[in-house]
């Protein structure tokens, strides 16, 4: 009669037991020093050789000529103990056997000497699963065994042991078996056997079966069954009700960029194929944590927004257990993904920082007589000796207080509330920098000031403080409807973030165009963004091709020694306005603040 692979490949020693190695070391010493006690109590999760151990354990305390813990294998006492006949290593299913009955008998029986063996040994397993008057009947025999008894308790679920139980015991927590002891144990098995299988496959058993060895046992024994030729992963994908990770990806691209047509598509021919659903979005939440390791430790770009994969996987975390638990299972994942798209991506969408701005266009009017008024304080600022090594948030910041003072007076609103001024006329097209407004106050220097704020994040570059930020730039989501900031907060979202210091951070942008834009508005983009997440940072926006390229020249200069130094920010150097502007010299010479020019 066939074996199964677990069952044929259960360890027989100490040493073939795969992931333990505390329990071990702990069990062999107490038995080399007689110091082992007389009730045990192991959990841990299914297949992770508890009742392997409890009988290895059981063997070897009764060996009679035992070397540094491990039992001969030759003596009248291990020959015994190997039998089928055995009768003193009791092995009780708690689950079959849970009435107070059965623990009573037990314990009647238990005052009979072994007929073998040094110790009658106990092995319960499963013992959560006793009644409580069943665990009131061992409890007495717990406390006062007599001297040839040893009881071993076996549970997945030792909440529902009582403490009373647990006190009485040793315990000993059994750890999931690491991928790599699984993989070892596995190509072992399968060079006994001579089974062909790709090495890929393996990894993908490993994965499944979490931590389990009896689940990875179980699965290649499954697969050796399907075929007969070496097995692949089409093969596994096939056996196990999954899918590759290329349609993983184009499942999850669906999603992430609100395609509900693909995604309806993609549900309906998995469901079709006899695909297990459950074991799909199982694979995705892997599948979007590989991505999200390997953009923090790696640094790594991903082609998917990191804010969104964050909340997808905890989306699918929180909902796993009741789409396990619905009666159709399809139409809960259908209904549950499209309204993540619907609150996550598609509204999101439909509302980007061009239509935020142009939302914004009938209250974006700056009078002529408000520009001078910047214009003129932002180069008194610049022409003032005592600011040479002022940062560029500081002297905005200043330029801002000056037009609120100026401007708003009367205003009554809180110092917690957002008042900012539109940075956009009517017919401004910001996608086309001839398009640009010329009565903004142009910054000539910023490419050099950009660069200077770049070296003083990168020379004090944090990875923890890059973390800290990820997570305060989530707060930026709760502002993208804000009818005064709204199109800020959309520009900071479109934007990477790459690296962050006590002072400054660097944000990336796809193109030099997007760049650009930014710029002219970035005295605003740090104002809110500092004020909504409680920063106080700098910024630096540069293009995603720019940053390819410092990040290179920064990991050969880590390399080869070369230190960052700080520098000094130059100031700001301002286009002058033109003199020959009628509307907004002579009309504001002549009439003052109270003229107003649309």
């Amino acid at each position: 009669m066939y074996q199964a692979l677990y069952r044929k490949y259960r360890p027989m020693d100490f040493d073939s037991v795969v992931g333990q190695n505390a329990i071990v070391k702990t069990l062999k010493n107490s038995i080399i020093h007689h110091s082992f006690s007389h009730a045990y109590l192991f959990i841990g999760p299914r297949g992770t050789g508890k009742t392997t151990l409890s009988k290895i354990f059981a063997r070897n305390i009764n060996c009679l000529d035992s070397k540094d813990g491990h039992a001969c294998g030759k003596c009248p006492a291990c020959l015994y103990s190997f039998s089928k006949e055995c009768m003193d290593i009791l092995e009780i299913d708690a689950a079959s056997n849970n009435g107070v009955d059965e623990i009573r008998e037990l314990r009647n029986k238990i005052s009979l000497v072994p007929s073998e063996l040094k110790y009658k040994v106990y092995i319960i397993d499963e013992v959560h699963m006793l009644s409580i008057g069943a665990f009131n009947a061992l409890l007495k025999t717990l406390e006062e065994p007599p001297e040839h008894a040893v009881f071993i308790l076996a549970t997945t679920d030792p909440q529902k042991v009582p403490e009373t139980i647990v006190s009485r015991c040793q315990t000993f927590s059994f750890q999931r078996i690491s991928s790599s002891c699984l993989k070892q144990r596995l190509e072992f098995v399968c060079s006994k056997e001579n089974i062909q299988i790709d090495s890929d496959v393996l990894d993908q058993i490993c994965s499944i079966s979490d931590g389990g060895m009896r689940d990875a046992l179980g699965l290649l024994d499954k697969l050796t069954s399907y075929t007969n030729d070496k097995i692949t992963l089409d093969d596994f994908y096939e056996i196990n009700g999954s899918i590759s990770e290329s349609e993983i990806n184009n499942f999850l691209n669906s999603i992430l960029n609100g395609n509900i047509s693909d995604f309806i598509n993609l549900l309906d021919r998995f469901d079709s194929e006899g695909k297990n659903l459950i074991q799909i979005l199982s694979q995705l939440l892997i599948y979007n944590r590989n991505l999200l390791v390997d953009y923090y430790i790696n640094n790594s770009i991903s082609s998917f927004s990191i804010p969104l994969l964050h909340e997808l996987s905890s989306f699918l975390n929180e909902k796993m257990f009741d789409i396990k638990k619905s009666s159709n299972t399809k139409i809960y994942i259908e209904l549950l993904l499209l309204k993540f798209m619907n609150d996550n991506v598609i509204n999101t969408n439909k509302t980007s920082p061009i239509s935020l701005k142009v939302e914004q266009n009938n209250n974006a009017f700056i009078s002529i007589n408000e520009k001078e008024k910047s214009i003129k304080n932002e180069n008194e600022l610049v022409a003032n000796d005592n600011l040479d090594n002022v940062p560029l948030v500081d002297v905005t910041t200043k330029l801002d207080n000056n037009n609120n003072n100026n401007n708003n007076n009367n205003s009554n609103n809180d110092d917690d509330d957002f008042d900012f001024d539109s940075y956009f006329d009517d017919n401004q097209d910001n996608s086309d920098d001839s398009n640009i407004s010329s009565d903004f106050p142009i910054v000539l220097n910023y490419d050099e000031i950009m660069s200077v704020r770049v070296n003083n994040t990168l020379a004090l570059a944090d990875k923890k403080l890059l973390n800290e930020e990820l997570k305060k730039f989530d707060l930026l989501k709760d502002f993208t409807f804000d009818q005064e900031i709204g199109y800020i907060v959309c520009s900071l979202l479109d934007a990477k973030l790459r690296v962050v210091s006590p002072n400054n951070m660097i944000l990336s942008y796809d193109s030099d165009a997007s760049v650009k834009q930014n710029l002219l508005t970035l005295d605003k983009m740090i104002e809110v963004y500092n004020k909504i997440t409680g920063s106080d940072k700098n910024i630096a926006i540069i293009s995603d091709s720019d940053w390819e390229s410092i990040k290179k020249e920064y990991i050969l200069n880590i390399k080869n020694g070369i230190s960052y130094e700080i520098k000094d920010e130059p100031k700001l150097v301002f286009e002058e306005l033109s003199k020959n502007d009628i509307i907004g010299n002579s009309a504001i010479d002549l009439f003052g603040d109270i003229v107003e020019i649309e």
